[in-house]
C-alpha cells in the first residue's frame, strides 16, 4: 500500500489539533449540532469535494468526492456531545449548556470523544483529497448526528442518504477509548450490543398518605416491577447469551404523604443477538402488564420503546483484512484483539440497511502509563472512560493514530490507480 498519503498528515497536524480543541471547547447536543455541522462541511468544502450537503438527518453532513471509476467507501464519525458537567480542568474545556429533549438547561460535554472522531475524519478526508492520483473510486464521508440518541443513523436513511449519494460497498469507523494513545483495538463479528430503550408508565390511584386502601399504589407497582426485572437475565436468559437490564430512572410522586396517580420508569437494555433481544423485550413488558394487573390497576401499563441500535457487527473478513494493512503499517505491538463492548453505537444502521459490511474499530486515547499502572494495580474501572466527566484523550497520539487508521482503511477498499 502506497504510504504516501499519510506521509502529509505532518502538514495537518497543528491545524487538525486546533480544530479538536474547538469542537471540544464547543460542545452541541444531538440534534443541535448546527455549529460543528458547519464547520465540518465547510472543512469538506476546503478539502475540494465535489459535493457537501448539510441538514442530512435533521444536522449531519455528508461529503462525495468522485475519483474514477471503483469502490464506493464510506468513512464515518459522530459528533454529536452529552449532558455532562465537564471536569478536566483542561484550558479548553466546555462551559457550554444547552436545552435537553425534556426542555432542561444542562451542561453540555464531549464525554465520549466524538470531537476527536469528527477532527479524525476531517484529516483523513482531507488526506484523501489531496492524494487522488493514488486510488480510485468513491470517497462517501459521513458526519452522523445523534449517535447518543441512538436516532442518528436511522435518520440519516430515512432522510434518503443512500438515494441521494453514493451507496457503498463497505462501512469504515472507529471509536476512541480508554485503552493506551496510540493502540488499536478491534473484533470480528458481534462487537457491541444492541441497546433499546423503553418507557414506562404505571397507573395507580391516588390517596392520602394516611388511607392506602384508598389508593392502587404505583410505588409498590413500581418496587415490584424494578425487582422483577433482575430475575430476566438471572432465569431465562440462557447462561451462555449475554443480556443487561437496567431500570435507570424511577419517577413517581411530589410529597411524602401523598400516594400518586403514576410511576414512571425508563428501562434499557442491552444483547447481542436477534434471539434474546426478543427474549428479553417480551419478558419486560410481560412482567410490567402482570405485576400492574396484580395490584389491581384499573388502567394498563403504558409502554413505549425508543432509541433502539442493532447490535454492531464488524463483518469477520473485511475487519480481518483491514487490520492487516493496520498491522503491517503501525505493527503488532500496537494492535490488540478486544472482548465484546455492552456499550452501543448506531453505525451499524448504515451496513445492515444496505446488506454490505462493516468494519469498526476502537483506539487508544490515555496516557500509556496510566493505564499500564490501572491495570497492574486491578483498578482499571477507575480510568476516566467514555461518558466520564474527566474523559478527554490526549491530543497526540491519539489523533494522529485516528487519521492514519481511518486513512489506511479506505486505502484498503478503494482502487487502485
Amino acid at each position: 500500500m502506497d504510504r504516501t498519503v499519510i506521509a502529509n498528515l505532518a502538514d495537518l497536524r497543528e491545524d487538525l489539533a486546533a480544530l479538536y480543541r474547538d469542537l471540544h471547547r464547543h460542545p452541541e447536543l444531538s440534534l443541535q449540532e448546527t455549529r460543528s455541522a458547519g464547520l465540518l462541511a465547510q472543512r469538506l468544502r476546503d478539502a475540494g469535494f465535489d459535493e457537501v450537503a448539510e441538514r442530512v438527518g435533521t444536522t449531519g453532513v455528508v461529503g462525495v468526492l468522485r475519483n474514477g471509476d471503483g469502490p464506493v467507501v464510506m468513512l464515518r464519525a459522530d459528533f454529536d456531545a452529552l449532558p455532562v458537567q465537564e471536569k478536566t480542568g483542561l484550558p479548553y474545556a466546555s462551559r457550554a449548556r444547552g436545552v435537553d429533549p425534556e426542555g432542561r438547561d444542562v451542561p453540555v460535554m464531549h464525554a465520549c470523544g466524538h470531537d476527536m472522531h469528527a477532527a479524525c475524519l476531517v484529516g483523513s478526508a482531507t488526506l484523501l483529497a489531496g492524494a487522488r492520483d493514488r486510488w480510485r473510486g468513491t470517497l462517501l464521508v459521513v458526519f452522523q448526528p445523534a449517535e447518543e440518541l441512538a436516532c442518528g443513523a436511522r435518520g440519516m436513511v430515512d432522510d434518503g442518504l443512500f438515494e441521494r449519494f453514493p451507496a457503498p460497498q463497505i462501512v469504515l469507523g472507529q471509536h476512541v477509548a480508554p485503552l493506551p494513545a496510540g493502540v488499536i483495538g478491534y473484533g470480528t463479528g458481534p462487537v457491541m450490543a444492541a441497546a433499546d430503550s423503553l418507557s414506562v408508565t404505571l397507573h395507580g390511584r391516588g390517596a392520602h398518605g394516611s388511607r392506602p386502601e384508598a389508593s392502587i399504589d404505583p410505588v409498590v407497582m413500581a418496587a415490584s416491577v424494578v425487582t422483577r426485572l433482575q430475575g430476566i437475565v438471572a432465569r431465562e436468559v440462557p447462561p451462555a447469551e449475554s443480556a443487561v437490564v437496567t431500570v435507570g430512572r424511577l419517577q413517581a410522586g411530589t410529597k411524602d404523604n401523598i400516594i400518586p396517580d403514576t410511576a414512571e420508569l425508563g428501562v434499557n437494555i442491552r444483547t447481542y443477538t436477534p434471539q434474546t433481544r426478543d427474549l428479553v423485550r417480551a419478558a419486560i413488558e410481560r412482567i410490567v402488564r402482570a405485576e400492574s394487573a396484580a395490584s389491581g390497576a384499573d388502567t394498563e401499563p403504558t409502554l413505549t420503546w425508543f432509541a433502539s441500535a442493532p447490535a454492531l457487527v464488524s463483518e469477520p473478513d473485511s475487519t480481518r483484512a483491514t487490520m492487516a494493512a493496520f498491522t503491517e503499517h503501525f505493527g503488532e505491538q500496537r494492535i490488540q484483539t478486544m472482548p465484546l463492548v455492552n456499550a452501543s453505537e448506531d453505525v451499524g444502521v448504515f451496513g445492515e440497511v444496505l446488506g454490505v459490511p462493516t468494519v469498526f474499530w476502537f483506539w487508544g486515547g490515555l496516557e500509556p502509563e496510566t493505564v499500564v499502572a490501572a491495570m497492574r494495580e486491578d483498578r482499571f474501572d477507575q480510568l476516566p472512560g467514555n461518558h466520564s466527566p474527566f474523559f478527554a484523550p490526549l491530543i497526540e497520539p491519539t489523533l494522529s493514530t485516528g487519521v492514519e487508521a481511518l486513512t489506511l482503511a479506505a486505502l484498503t477498499w478503494l482502487g487502485t490507480p
